[in-house]
């Protein structure tokens, strides 16, 4: 069994963990929202340039190593997002970007651009749900995801100038630098508040995000 396979198979299940008098939360962080705080004792883990969802003063913190090619990155989005919307102010997702797989670079390089048009959660989201199209692993199909991205509200014209900038250079650099250095060898890797995630399926992550939610509520 899979990566991809094995997420799908246990998420049912997963999601139950925080089902019953859940406060929804309607939508992610918006573009305009303050760069993440480095997580006190691991600055490796959390950079300025960290893209953020959820509230910036969440008390839990995930960090996901996430490559846009990655099939289990895919298989774990909703599964997140589902959770995010049940604990309400909680918790904040902060991606890390790993790219492991050919053309993974490229697929950052549309993410960041997007992210400088506000669009960057709807692009993730379409780059993600149509990644068998374009990320066909061994010879992805960038100009396909391109449109994807088009399709999601992108300037492409503009988008493509804003991916060639050093910036972007500078934010896989960084993130890979990181990912040595957090001895991260496959994707998705999650941290919970600095803690790994051990136990890898849906259920494990959303045992530990409650666990660490319950903890702060105890010392609040």
């Amino acid at each position: 069994m899979n990566r991809r396979t094995f997420v799908i198979a246990s998420a049912s299940a997963a999601i139950a963990v925080f089902a019953g008098g859940a406060a929804l939360y309607d939508g992610l962080t918006p573009e305009a929202e303050p760069a993440p705080s480095p997580m006190p004792g691991n600055n490796t883990l959390v950079r300025m340039h960290s893209p953020v969802m959820g509230p910036v003063s969440a008390p839990v913190t995930i960090v996901e190593f996430f490559d846009p090619s990655c099939e289990a990155c895919r298989a774990f989005y909703p599964l997140v997002k589902q959770m995010m919307m049940q604990t309400g102010n909680d918790v904040r997702l902060v991606l890390r970007y790993t790219v492991f797989h050919e053309g993974s670079d490229d697929a950052v390089r549309i993410l960041e651009a997007a992210r400088k048009q506000n669009l960057f959660e709807p692009v993730l989201e379409a780059i993600l749900e149509q990644q068998p199209v374009w990320a066909d692993h061994g010879r992805p199909d960038l100009e396909k995801a391109w449109q994807i991205a088009a399709m999601a509200g992108l300037d492409v014209e503009q988008g493509k100038k804003d991916a060639a900038s050093p910036a972007i250079d500078n934010i896989l650099a960084q993130d890979m630098a990181d990912v040595q250095a957090n001895n991260v060898k496959q994707t998705p890797t999650f941290f919970v508040n600095e803690k790994p995630l051990t136990e890898f399926s849906p259920q494990g992550l959303f045992t530990l995000v409650k666990a660490e939610i319950d903890a702060s509520k105890a010392g609040s």
